[in-house]
This record gives structure tokens, sequence and C-alpha cells, in this order.
């Protein structure tokens, strides 16, 4: 082996469970609901805190099982361990998760999923004619440049 190899060492671009990530609930009474771990208990738990300004967002602080969560890319920098409610709420606050959470494509294609679950029968049928109409517009100007491109020819 040579004596001055170098050997490069990159971290996984896997989304790790860490102090400071925020994380999203799947299961259980916070279902959609975002939260940061705080402490990490063992391979199958942690506690996390949510202290959110939005009304029906904010998740007390509690133990939670990883099944029940899903970790995401957002990630609350220099954490420190067990941070109390009050640290947390700050560092929530300057890192401005809701804000970075609500322009993710991911929180968007959740909500948009939820408006088409909610939508009634009527509603349904409305959106409908909608991508009919657009349809038809589309295909009329593919129509009308492949003509232009014939005559030019």
């Amino acid at each position: 082996m040579a004596e001055n190899a170098e050997i490069e060492i990159k971290a996984s671009q896997w989304r790790l469970v860490e102090v400071g990530r925020v994380v999203l609930f799947t299961h259980g009474q916070y279902v959609g609901r975002l939260a940061v771990i705080v402490e990490i208990i063992d391979h199958k738990r942690a506690l996390v805190d949510g202290p959110s300004q939005k009304e029906n967002a904010a998740v007390p602080r509690q133990s939670v099982a990883l099944n029940n969560l899903i970790v995401t890319p957002i990630v609350i920098a220099k954490l420190p361990r067990a941070a109390g409610r009050g640290p947390v709420a700050k560092a929530w606050e300057e890192t401005q998760v809701e804000k970075k959470w609500d322009e993710s494509a991911w929180a968007k294609r959740r909500e948009q999923r939820e408006k088409r679950r909610n939508l009634s029968d009527f509603d349904r049928f409305k959106v409908l004619r909608l991508k009919k109409q657009a349809r038809f517009e589309v295909r009329k100007a593919h129509a009308k440049v492949r003509a232009s491109a014939k005559s030019s020819s």
C-alpha cells in the first residue's frame, strides 16, 4: 500500500436520525405535524418537540417511536442535546423550519393530495372539465406549430 495514499471519507447522503433533525409524524395523534429531535433515547425511540406557532400544529415534548416518524431533509444546526423548550423554540424560529417546509415540494404534494381527497363530486367534475380545456388548448398550439413547420419546409 502506498505511504501517502489519500483516503476520502464522505458522509452518507441519506437523511440521518440526529439531534436537530426535523421529523414528520405519520402515525398517532399528531399525524402530519412537524417536530424536531431533541434527544435520541435508543435505536427505536427519540425525544421530540414541535414548538410551532401555527394553530393546531404544535407538538408537545414526548418520546416517540422512530417507526411513527419520517425524517425530513431539514436540520436545525448545532441544537444542543436535550435542549429545553425555550432554546428549541428559538432555534426553530431562527431556522425558519415551517417556511422551509411550506416551500418544499414534499409539503406542496401533501397539501395537493389532501385538497383532492376532500373534493366533492361536483368539484371533481369541474377539475375534469378544466383539464379537458387545457388539453384542447395544448393540442391546438401543437397543431399550429406543426402546420407552420410543414409550410416552411
